[in-house]
């Protein structure tokens, strides 16, 4: 598979300078610059299987996002991640940060998805799902809406400034910084109850909760608004090492340069292969629609997001002068150079690379599922109380005093009996049952005690029994009893 291109340079070549007389040469040379100036791409819109397909995928992300924070489930929101009170809200799931290994779970069988659909078909996630190609679609569909077609546009920016230019620009930014602070706001309901979010922003309350709406719309803004193919060409290291997971059997966008060079204009009534001219009318349509201003037809490249437009634009080119569509489409490398069927090319899918990142994903969502469904609903933390290690008390009972913090991770408030074990005459001195509000933790004191003289010096292994009344399970947990000399 040809390599990924890097960015085109543009080296200006220096003119030797002649030596004056005495072996000096003159000290003013020539500037060398190696990188030409990043120049704006003006994307032209465009119809098709593959638009529709990312519009379709903007409206899900966007729906889920912008509408999960406001959804209630029962007396709270169905997602929040509550840093302050460290509790994650997830529909009926009430975590920890002890819970932190169902988190890199959830990160891995991410990992290995992006690994399988990058094997499979390419930079998916990036031409339909990422959030900064979701984002940059809608800003320049407002561009689009507000400022006119590409030609439009460039006309507007070439020309001098104009009231209608002026009034153009102002209602463009005034909707991307509504779309921007919105999507800020959006995404502080997640950490922060957000009808309480928007009660506080409205009184202009809470500091710091302004501070990150602002923050994260000043990036969806910058992100989405300027910065845009520059940040899948030179920010996100996914383009980067995407080619250590492509083979030859990878679907990707592709130009079927066989088919389609020698290219070049000709009239629909001319027989192009009898001129010894290829399927291809250099329109230069498919880079024309290229978010990230790219010519596919040069081969596959890094910069490619695997978007599609491309293969609208030339198939909608193809069907205006009647020649076969396909000329750009998502193929595989064997497939274009073999010319296989598309049959022939989706058998090649389950080959054992695809098979082995499948077997892996499906072990860990059954595992994370499994982990889940037979989680204990709370967890216990054992701390000693440092303060007292050892003390002998009234009755002749040598103590220990430990400090156990219960949380109850569901939806109700439980009742829990606390016992031990591992020492003969062990006993709970302590209240015996404590309970604990829904989705709530308290710190319980517990004092264990054995009869003085009846263990040798030295640390003894005993373990906690805590079990929830409610039919909720017990948890055990280890800790020791310290016998003094």
């Amino acid at each position: 598979m040809k390599p990924p291109s890097g960015p085109a340079r543009k080296v200006i070549p220096i003119t030797p300078v002649a030596a004056a007389p005495g072996g000096s040469t003159d000290a003013a040379a020539e500037v060398v610059s190696l990188y030409e100036a990043q120049k704006k791409i003006y994307p032209r819109s465009i119809s098709g299987t593959f638009a529709r397909w990312r519009w379709a995928m903007v409206a899900l992300t966007q729906l889920v996002f912008y509408v999960v924070p406001w959804l209630q489930w029962g007396e709270r929101q169905m997602v929040l991640f509550d840093l302050g009170a460290r509790r994650f809200y997830l529909f009926g799931f009430v975590l920890y940060p002890q819970d932190f290994i169902y988190l890199t779970g959830l990160l891995i069988i991410s990992a290995m998805s992006l690994f399988l659909f990058t094997t499979v078909a390419g930079r998916l996630w990036c031409g339909f799902a990422c959030p900064q190609t979701v984002y940059t679609e809608m800003f320049m569909w407002i561009e689009h809406k507000v400022e006119g077609e590409r030609s439009a546009r460039l006309r507007l920016d070439a020309g001098g400034w104009t009231w209608e230019k002026v009034r153009k620009k102002s209602v463009k930014q005034f909707l991307w910084i509504s779309v921007a602070l919105w999507t800020g706001f959006t995404f502080v309901g997640y950490f922060v109850p957000i009808r309480a979010l928007g009660a506080e922003l409205l009184a202009l309350q809470g500091s710091w909760q302004i501070f990150w709406v602002f923050f994260y719309g000043f990036a969806t803004y910058g992100n989405a608004g300027y910065m845009r193919e520059q940040v899948c060409k030179y920010m996100c290291p996914y383009a980067r090492f995407q080619s250590a997971m492509f083979d030859k059997d990878t679907l990707v966008v592709s130009y079927d340069l066989a088919r389609g060079e020698p290219r070049g204009p000709r009239s629909k009534t001319v027989d192009h292969k009898a001129k010894g001219l290829g399927d291809c009318i250099d329109c230069t349509l498919c880079v024309q629609v290229c978010p990230v201003g790219i010519d596919i037809r040069n081969g596959l490249q890094y910069e490619c997001i695997g978007c599609g437009l491309c293969v609208d634009a030339c198939n909608t080119v193809m069907d205006k002068v009647h020649y076969p569509r396909g000329l750009i489409r998502y193929a595989t490398e064997n497939a274009v150079a073999a010319r296989w069927s598309g049959a022939q090319m989706l058998r090649r899918v389950l080959r054992p690379r695809v098979l082995i990142y499948s077997a892996i994903l499906l072990a860990l969502c059954v595992g994370l599922t499994a982990s889940l469904a037979l989680r204990t609903a709370f967890k216990v933390d054992v701390v000693r109380d440092r303060a007292a290690l050892s003390r002998i008390v009234a009755g002749g009972q040598l103590e220990n005093i430990y400090r156990l913090q219960i949380m109850n991770a569901t939806e109700a408030g439980q009742r829990y009996r606390i016992g031990a074990h591992g020492l003969d005459g062990l006993t709970v001195a302590s209240e015996a049952e404590v309970d604990i509000g829904a989705a709530e933790s308290r710190w319980v004191a517990v004092r264990l005690q054995i009869p003085y003289g009846s263990a040798p010096p030295g640390s003894h292994p005993v373990q906690f029994e805590i079990e929830a009344l409610g039919g909720g399970g017990h948890v055990t947990e280890k800790s020791v009893f310290l016998v003094p000399r």
